[in-house]
């Protein structure tokens, strides 16, 4: 039997059944469903750069705990990608190493070409910095990485330190002009006022960064503001905002008056470039996933409702504590990698 459809095409009826099947079953999915579905995660313009990236990216410090199977951290990572988010982020110290090492696997197959590759380095000297960027292209397994951040950027010596006779920027030119990395950029979740530092250092090294990562969160906006003193800069400057701690490592949630979604769209809201977030399971990917495709821009009624929401919460930075206490500062418990 062959059944006519229209332009004089034909099918058999085995592949007539196929479609009707597969149209029935698109009939009863709920319209809103069925739009997450057929939605991408939006792309966005890396600052100056040329690049686009997806405006959700994984976070590297995640997919290397012990918890999580090595096994189901590229499973996390492919998945990702599969699914429209190519921005990864990874850094040296990330899990003694097991986070870049379990990324390189993950990247092997044709993933590396279709992802934005980003790692982090914390030496401060030529030296230690060299020594670090080699060792995290060998565990990447690549020959290099589209963007290499000065990690934890979060003492007010710090520029000094990265922009001194014999320091880690000079280190991170030269990587660049052998074509170890593409595009360099600084990161911090201490302090807005090292932020500026940094940036008015590099200014007077005649340098401008391609990224800068910081905290961009709604409770951000309440306390010590990245957003309020940091970002404006930014984004007249055309450099690449990145977004984290959109949940504070979770701890943020423990308020209990935001939904991890609220989290990701707010920031996602900001003019950032990509809001890195941290995944430890495939539910959160699915999560996440969600949260990307279903993303509309906030308007002022929704933005100033999570502001009043978080305001009491966030007042003395209880919920940032990567702002207001060491938990989160990997170098100040480990001043050997600063070199």
């Amino acid at each position: 039997m062959r059944v006519k459809i229209k332009r004089r095409q034909t099918i058999d009826r085995r592949e007539f059944l196929k479609i009707a099947a597969t149209a029935s079953i698109l009939a009863n999915i709920p319209h809103n469903l069925y739009a997450q579905i057929k939605k991408d995660i939006p792309r966005r313009p890396l600052g100056s750069t040329v690049e686009n990236v997806s405006a959700l990216g994984i976070g590297g410090y995640h997919i290397g705990t012990k918890r999580l199977d090595e096994q189901e951290s590229i499973k996390i990572i492919r998945s990702a990608i599969d699914n429209g988010i190519n921005f990864l982020d990874n850094c040296w110290d990330y899990n003694d190493g097991q986070s870049e090492i379990r990324m390189g696997k993950a990247l092997k197959d044709g993933y590396r070409q279709r992802a934005f590759l980003m790692t982090k380095i914390d030496g401060r000297t030529k030296e230690s910095a060299a020594h670090q960027i080699d060792e995290s292209l060998r565990r990447l397994e690549t020959d290099h990485v589209d963007l290499m951040q000065f990690h934890e950027v979060i003492r007010l010596e710090d520029p000094d330190r990265i922009f001194a006779e014999k320091g880690a920027a000079e280190a991170m030119l030269e990587a660049k002009q052998a074509g170890k990395i593409r595009y360099i950029g600084f990161t911090g979740h201490k302090d807005p006022m090292v932020h500026l530092r940094m940036l008015d250092i590099a200014e007077k090294h005649n340098f401008k960064f391609d990224t800068v990562q910081m905290p961009l969160n709604v409770m951000d906006a309440h306390f010590r503001s990245f957003e309020q003193e940091v970002l404006p800069r930014l984004v007249k400057n055309n450099i690449g905002v990145l977004g984290m701690k959109s949940m504070g490592g979770g701890i943020i949630l423990e308020s209990k008056t935001i939904r991890p979604a609220e989290c990701l769209h707010y920031a996602m809201n900001l003019p950032a470039s990509v809001v890195i977030t941290g995944i430890d399971s495939m539910k959160i990917l699915d999560q996440d996933i969600n949260a990307g495709q279903t993303f509309q821009p906030l308007n002022k009624d929704d933005v100033a409702n999570l502001l009043e929401r978080t305001a009491k919460a966030a007042a003395n930075g209880k919920y940032e504590l990567f702002k207001t206490s060491d938990n989160f500062d990997s170098t100040a418990h480990n001043p050997k990698w600063l070199g």
